[in-house]
């Protein structure tokens, strides 16, 4: 692997990197122990999109990959990916912008995860610092299970700035808050927002927090007071999905 290359594990994530942006996917290696229909799926991708396809002896997938869960499936992919800003995404959109916003998570898993909930509901972007926060680390890209390769994720270095940006373009901010008086299932927003979730155990910081239009609370009914980020961002995303779902394209 070059300096100009990286890694990403598993069928999940090489699987998505072949069908929206195979173009960067130099070389996969697999398995050769492995013959199965989940593998001939694979390859018959990679075939269509004339990547080579190297069979190896496990032992050097684990070579390659120390510890990861690979599932007998590593890609090389090519690393200099043109950057995606935010005006890239919201100009492109024919829709209510619907996105996720991240305010300094600093563990790789949960970050993943986020990112694998913003794809499940169809957000169109994932926004977060470029310093105080984990990035996009080979973990990360492992835990989102191939939504790294098709959720935009924009680093910022100036993230109360860009909250005021997207207000500036009617995007609603809507951050959670244990404290908030607002109940998130009684609450209302429009329909293009921004969903602002803090770190974990830090929750938001005061800038940001006072940055938004709005605070909602998660109505926590039993003994813990909170739950994990990934946890309530898919709480949170979800029932806006299921507004949207349920009011079409009509605003607030």
């Amino acid at each position: 692997m070059t300096s100009h290359s990286r890694l990403i594990f598993g069928f999940h994530s090489t699987l998505a990197k072949l069908r929206h942006d195979a173009g960067a996917v130099r070389e996969i290696y697999v398995d050769s122990g492995r013959h199965d229909a989940r593998l001939r799926d694979l390859l018959a991708h990679a075939e269509f999109a004339k990547v080579r396809v190297l069979p190896v002896p496990s032992v050097r997938l684990e070579a390659m990959a120390p510890g990861a869960r690979h599932q007998g499936v590593i890609a090389t992919v090519d690393s200099t990916q043109r950057h995606v800003t935010l005006d890239d995404v919201l100009d492109t959109l024919d829709e209510a912008p619907f996105l996720l916003v991240l305010d300094g998570i600093q563990d790789p898993h949960n970050l993943g995860a986020c990112l694998r909930v913003a794809d499940a509901v169809g957000a169109h972007a994932v926004i977060a610092p470029r310093d105080r926060a984990v990035g996009l680390t080979q973990t990360a890209i492992k835990v989102a299970s191939g939504a790294a390769e098709t959720v935009p994720y924009i680093t910022v270095t100036n993230l109360a700035r860009t909250l005021r940006e997207l207000k500036e373009r009617g995007i609603w901010l809507v951050g959670t808050d244990a404290e908030a008086k607002d109940d998130l299932y009684a609450a209302q927003w429009p329909v293009a927002c921004a969903w602002v979730l803090g770190a974990e155990g830090d929750g938001l910081r005061r800038l940001t927090r006072e940055t938004c239009d709005q605070l909602v609370s998660i109505p926590m009914l039993g003994s813990v007071a909170s739950l994990n980020v990934s946890v309530a961002t898919g709480v949170c995303l979800y029932e806006a999905r299921r507004r949207l779902a349920s009011q079409g394209s009509a605003g607030k």
